[in-house]
């Protein structure tokens, strides 16, 4: 009977003691819950606490090397891709140059030099579209459109860039038949290079196509004066008699 009334304390102790332990288990994992839900919150985009910063920086301390080390590799990674870009475009190789700077401002979003050189590889490649595909004429759009929001973007990013100016000039006036549009451009051009022939030839083209003869005709003047190329000269003074033609008939 002493042997049975000791089993029965020990079975009612041990069953306290699980109860104990099974509260605490439960309080435990409500707090730590708790603490991750809280954690979470914290480190939410949308209006955490100041100390989001602190426990951020804890955070990256903790992976600091790996961090450094992705973004080296994916800066080398960037670099990669815009020298093949640049080389493919040198030489031609426009639609493959394409692939590559998608890559490159994949790695670097904000290179005014990629996305000048995406306008004019898209550029050639639109009037490389000769008629090969039923899509031929919604493709050459696409690449059209695609060259100019390049070289705008470009400019948004550095507004003093001219090579952007000028390519996205000799679009609007050579390809899009929006002369108003390339003149704001060269002219912006001309105020950084105001000697630059080929931008006074895009000019001059410009305003003959929104129909101000006489200041195309200025221009092409404007040009013979300075040139100190034989040819050139020779086919702006052509180009201002033809003008001038026209406004004496």
């Amino acid at each position: 009977m002493k042997k049975f009334k000791e089993f029965l304390i020990t079975l009612v102790l041990l069953a306290f003691v699980g109860t104990v332990i099974y509260f605490i288990y439960q309080s435990t994992s409500t707090r730590n819950s708790k603490e991750l839900v809280k954690r979470m919150a914290e480190l939410s985009p949308r209006g955490g606490p100041p100390e989001t910063i602190e426990g951020l920086r804890k955070a990256i301390a903790l992976y600091e090397d790996q961090i450094e080390r992705n973004v080296r590799e994916g800066a080398q990674t960037g670099v990669y891709w815009k020298i093949l870009a640049t080389r493919l475009s040198d030489r031609k190789m426009h639609n493959d140059a394409l692939d590559a700077l998608e890559r490159a401002i994949h790695f670097n979003t904000e290179d005014p030099l990629l996305y000048y050189l995406t306008g004019v590889s898209a550029g050639s490649v639109a009037k490389s579209i000769v008629g090969f595909s039923v899509n031929s004429d919604r493709d050459r759009d696409h690449y059209f459109s695609l060259a100019e929001k390049s070289y705008l973007r470009a400019l948004e990013l550095d507004i003093t860039y001219t090579r952007a100016m000028y390519g996205l000039a000799v679009l609007y006036a050579f390809e899009l038949n929006r002369p108003h549009d390339a003149i704001v451009q060269i002219e912006r051009y001309m105020q950084i290079l105001p000697s630059d022939i080929p931008a006074m030839f895009v000019l001059a083209r410009a305003y003959f196509m929104s129909g101000e003869l006489r200041k195309a005709s200025e221009i092409y003047e404007r040009i013979a004066e300075r040139t100190r190329a034989k040819d050139v000269r020779e086919e702006a003074l052509n180009l201002r008699d033809r003008i001038q033609g026209m406004l004496y008939e």
